[in-house]
Parts: C-alpha cells; structure tokens; sequence
C-alpha cells in the first residue's frame, strides 16, 4: 500500500459509486444519488493535482508518458472489456436499429469522447428514453479523460508563468471560476452542454485541485476544525443525495452541494499518519466511518461498479418491465460478481502489469486497445444495419412520421421558448366553417385524422399547438428547462384571446391527462393536483362558453409502460408476439379516473362536450401497442401518425 493511500477517499469513492448506483436501481429514498459524479470529479481533480503538483516541483518538468501509461493501465482495459460484453449481449437484447445506434456511442465511448455524441445527439441524461442507452453513463468518463489531457498543460503553464503553489492557485481559480460561471448561464440556456461539455465541468475538478494547495498550516495547528469541516462535508452529501432531484436544474447551483461537501471531507483527511496500513486519526473525525472494512472494499471496485452497474439494470429492465425490488436486488447481486471478476481479473492485472509499460512504449498498446474498442463498434453498428429487415423498417418509419400539421411546418407545435402563438391553416380556405385545433403535443397527434375528417365537411382546421403546454389554465413545472413554464401561460392566453376573436364553429382540445403525471404522487398531493387542474380546465373551457364558442374535449390516449416503438421492434427480433411484452394492463394505462374527473367538469360547462375513443386503443383488460397490424404509438404515449389515420372515421363521426 502506498504511503500516500488515503483510506478516507476510498470511502468518498463507495460513497460516490453507491449513490450513483441507488439513483440508477430506482432507490427513491436516494433522488439525488446522481450527484455520486461531481464527488468523483473533484477527487479527481485532488489526486490528479496533487501528483502533477508533486513532480512540478521536484523536478521542474513533468513526464507525460509516464502520466498518461498510468492512466491508460488504470481505465482502458476495463472499460473496453465492458464495452464488449454489453455489445455482445445488445445483440440478443436490443433490436436492431437500436444496436446501430447505440453502437455509434460505443464507438465513442471506446475513444473517451461519448459526451460529444450525446451532445450531437441531445440525449438528456434524465430523459425517460435514456434508459435503454447502455453506454450513456461513459460520459462522465469521457469528461475525465479529456480532464486528464487539458489539467497537466495548465499546471505545467502556471509554472512557465511562475514556478509555485500561489501562481497554480491563481491558475486554476481562474479556470474554475470561467467554467463556472459559463456552466451557472447555460444550466438554464442550454442544460444539455452544461451537463455534458467538459469545459463547464472543469470547476468541479478545479475544486478538488485547488483544495491541494490550501496552506495546511490552517488545518494542522487548529484541531477542532479538521473534524468539524469533515462532518460539514458529509451532512452537505448527504443533503445532496436526499433533496436533489433530477427536476431541479444541474448541475448549476445545486451541485455545489456535492462539490463542496467533497472539498471538506478530502481537506479534513489532510495529515494523517499512517503506520503498518492503518492511520492514526483524530477520533471525532469521519475518517474513522469512511475507513470501514465495507466502504474500503466498495471503493476498491468503484470503477468496476461504476461501468457494470448501468448496462445491467438496462438490459434487465427491457427483458422485464417495472423490475421488482427482488429482481432489482439480483442485479445488484449480479452487477458485484461482474465487478469482482473484473477487477480481480482485469482491472487489477492491468494496473500492475509491465504490458502497458511506463514511457513511450505505452503509446501503442493504449492506442491499439483504443482503436479495437473503436473498430469492433463500428463493425457491430454496420452488422446491426444490415440486420434491419422489411418488418423492422417498417416501425422505424411508423414512429418517425410526423402528423399533418408537423408535416406541413415544424413551427405549427411551438417549441418551450416560443410565447407568441403561430396559428397554421389546413383545408379549403374558402370554407363556411371553422375548426380549431388547441392544446399541446397530444392536440397535435389528433390533427391527422381531424383534418382529413374536416376536409370531407367542408370544414377548414386552425392549428393553435405548444410542446408541453396544456389547453387547461394550469402553470406547470417543465422537466426540460427546470423551470416554472412561464411562456406557456403566457402563450396560452394569447391563443385563447386570438380564438375567441376568430369565432370558430367548434374548438377541439386535447391535452397530455395530469393523471400521467400525479400516478406517483401520495394520494392526498394527488387529489389537490387533480383539483388544481379540474379548476384550470373549467377555467379555458368556460372562457369560451361565454363567449358562445362551443367545445369538445377529446379524452387522452392511454400511456403505455415502455416505449412501444422500440418495445415492438425488440419482439421482432426475438421473433415473438409483441402484445405479451408491450401492452399495457388497462387499469395502469387509460387513467380512468382521472377521466372520469375530467368528464365532470366537461358536463358542467355549457356547449361543451366530452369525446372519448379509448375503445380503439384499448380493449377490457389491456391497452395495445400494435392494432390491425399496425404501430398505434411512436413512443409511450403520442399517436403513431399511421395509425392515427384510421381513426378519421370514429373522429368525424363524433364530431359532425
């Protein structure tokens, strides 16, 4: 064991792995357990700092090759036998398209670079549909290998600047402050580069960096104060790990909790002693509890835990939807074998071993383990692509065809930040009668069959749609920007002023059903939820009775336990029928008290009346996926536009 090993920081590392995987494993007592990231960043930065800083001094210089074969020893074997394993078995899990898609990442996962393609690729890490990539959580290893090529040129410049600690605290406080100040302004403006660009990231490594040269005379001389900034450290994870959310806006802000709680405890270990594997501590400080034989042992395979963790609980969710908490345990059970032969097997081995050997000479084999890690994805995604038949196309298409109102301009559903309504026209423009369409994504999937039924009544059809943004005088919490969704309500009066003005014949409103957003909510905050939204939507619906505007509210469509287009292309790889695997109970899936609810307010209010076709997606027991052989839904809950097509029929008859 290393003189300079800190039991502590192993016990950070359990921590840290332990809160990713809770959050991961749906450990709901653990909502911010994501923040186990930021706590690797910064004893990152610590460790990194302190060596770099080390070998600066001592030798004026630093030996690149040498730093980079540590590495290289440390994280490449691992990751890339990970890497091909869950390759491997995406091939028997995964559908196709599916593999070649996710097969780009690995590709860029093998080369430290997987945040970029999520960038390109706007993957929101907390997105729902993020859950069946298993490569996603490779970026935050990207983001400490591109940290590990940027950190020694900015020490090494501090030192051209001025050789000591106060021109590398000058240094790397400007960075940080840079990075983080830039990562503060685009957690709102653009989250997705906030999270994922390492750039804006570099504060929480600088963090840890900085708190290397700390003059340790402050902490050496004053007891009382190293116990006391350790335990400060932990409550500030703990609060971390018990109040974050992946609603509230990250990393921003809130991720100084974790950060800073890091910072603390790594600076109350500072000075210890250690003798024959075991220090010497003062007994109210918390290196004590973070030394414990179980956190020791946890740290010791963090990295195995962290790269196994996510591509088990992936592959285990597609192969049994709404996992038990037994079945979750076994996958725990599962992910702590993996990492124990990996570590023990090949983690451990390369790390010690002479075959990627310390100089110059370690240059090929990480490059070569790099290029095959590269090479083999990209021949998986090329072998995935061919493997797409006629049937698998088929969904593909089904679930990327817009609706008629998308078709004909992107802007006919405004986006978040878009407050001004832009009303778009469909039909006959010469035609007695007006129809207007109203609500949000789900007014939007209803706009194929209506305008095709309006068509055939002369009847033209005004589109007046916003992403996320009910027709219901509800504010609400939007999940992307993080944030109260004021131009939503600003967008709607608008919309409902323009309507009443143009006197339409009828309004047509459809909304995505609160009940899909209060199923999980204790029954008490649910029912206030419930009554909150009641009230909104008397609100719209009496606006224009007053106004002598009549109105049919379509009930919602049912929302589906998995992503049905994904779920149906899987079972035809597997070559089974899609509804024992995808369908949906119906008494999970319609949300029919909540309609029930809905329908209520919809009778009380004059010349408004009450659409509901929920017969055509579900039966008795269960809601479908794949009706009349075809896909009824492109995700978990919007109209496949196919087959919203056969439902001109049951629409225009409930409307004309």
């Amino acid at each position: 064991m290393a003189a300079s090993f800190r039991p502590d920081i192993q016990g950070l590392r359990a921590l840290a792995v332990g809160g990713v995987v809770a959050y991961h494993f749906g450990f709901t007592a653990l909502p911010g357990g994501f923040a186990g990231v930021d706590i690797f960043f910064v004893i990152s930065g610590w460790l990194i700092t302190t060596h770099l800083m080390q070998e600066i001094g001592e030798t004026s210089r630093l030996d690149l090759w040498r730093f980079y074969a540590r590495r290289a020893r440390r994280l490449l074997p691992a990751a890339l036998f990970v890497i091909m394993v869950t390759l491997a078995a995406g091939y028997f899990i995964l559908a196709p398209q599916e593999q070649a898609l996710y097969s780009r990442g690995a590709m860029f996962a093998s080369a430290y670079a997987i945040n970029l393609w999520l960038l390109r690729w706007s993957f929101d890490y907390f997105a729902a549909d993020a859950t069946s990539n298993p490569f996603i959580h490779f970026w935050s290893l990207s983001v400490e290998e591109q940290f590990y090529l940027a950190w020694p040129a900015l020490l090494l410049l501090a030192a051209w600047l001025r050789p000591g600690r106060r021109t590398a605290a000058a240094v790397i406080g400007v960075v940080g402050l840079a990075s983080f100040a830039a990562c503060l302004w685009l957690t709102s403006a653009a989250p997705a580069w906030a999270f994922y660009f390492s750039p804006l990231r570099a504060w929480e490594f600088a963090a840890g960096g900085l708190a290397t040269l700390v003059p340790m005379a402050l902490l050496q001389h004053r007891i009382w104060l190293r116990p006391a900034l350790g335990w400060l450290g932990l409550a500030l994870i703990a609060t971390a790990y018990l109040l974050l959310s992946e609603d509230l806006p990250f990393p921003g802000w809130y991720a100084l909790l974790p950060v800073a709680g890091t910072v603390l405890v790594l600076l109350s270990g500072v000075g210890e002693k250690q003798t024959n594997g075991r220090t010497h501590r003062h007994a109210l400080g918390p290196a004590t509890a973070l030394s414990m034989p179980p956190l020791q042992w946890i740290g010791t395979l963090s990295y195995s835990l962290y790269l196994w963790h996510w591509p088990v609980i992936v592959y285990a969710g597609m192969l049994a939807p709404d996992l038990s908490v037994p079945q979750r345990l076994g996958c725990g059970v599962l992910v702590l074998a993996l990492s124990v032969l990996t570590y023990h097997l090949i983690e451990n081995p390369a790390r010690r071993g002479a075959w990627l050997t310390v100089g110059a000479r370690a240059l090929a084999p990480a490059l070569a383990l790099t290029g095959a890690g590269v090479a083999v994805a990209y021949a998986n995604a090329h072998l995935a692509t061919r493997n797409i038949g006629p049937e698998q196309r088929g969904i593909e298409q089904a679930a990327e065809k817009p609706s008629i109102a998308r078709a004909v301009d992107k802007g006919c559903l405004a986006d978040f930040q878009t407050v001004t309504p832009k009303p778009c026209t469909f039909g006959p423009t010469d035609a007695t009668r007006t129809i207007v369409l109203f609500g949000d994504s789900h007014a939007d999937h209803w706009s194929t069959p209506l305008i095709e039924a309006a068509q055939r009544n002369d009847t033209k059809v005004v589109t007046y749609l916003k992403s996320s943004c009910r027709a219901s005088r509800l504010s609400t919490f939007n999940t992307v920007l993080k944030r109260d969704y004021t131009e939503c309500d600003a967008w709607r009066e608008q919309a409902i002023s323009e309507i009443i003005r143009r006197k339409p014949r009828l309004v047509v409103i459809s909304e995505f059903s609160i009940g899909n957003l209060t199923r999980d909510l204790p029954a008490a905050e649910r029912t206030a939820e419930v009554a909150r939204w009641q009230a909104g939507l008397r609100s719209t619906l009496q606006a224009f009775s007053r106004a002598g505007v009549e109105t049919a509210v379509i009930r919602d469509t049912p929302i589906n336990a998995s992503f049905a287009d994904s779920c149906v292309a899987r079972t035809l790889w597997w070559r089974e029928a899609p509804s024992p695997h995808c369908d949906t109970p119906r008494a999970e899936a319609a949300n029919d008290s909540t309609a029930a609810a809905e329908r209520a307010v919809v009778t009380s209010v004059p010349d408004t009346r009450y659409i509901d076709l929920t017969n055509q997606f579900c039966g008795p027991t269960a809601c479908h996926v794949v009706i009349s052989g075809k896909l009824a839904f492109r995700d978990r809950h919007h109209l496949a536009t196919a087959f919203a097509e056969t439902l001109e029929g049951p629409l225009e008859r409930a409307l004309f």
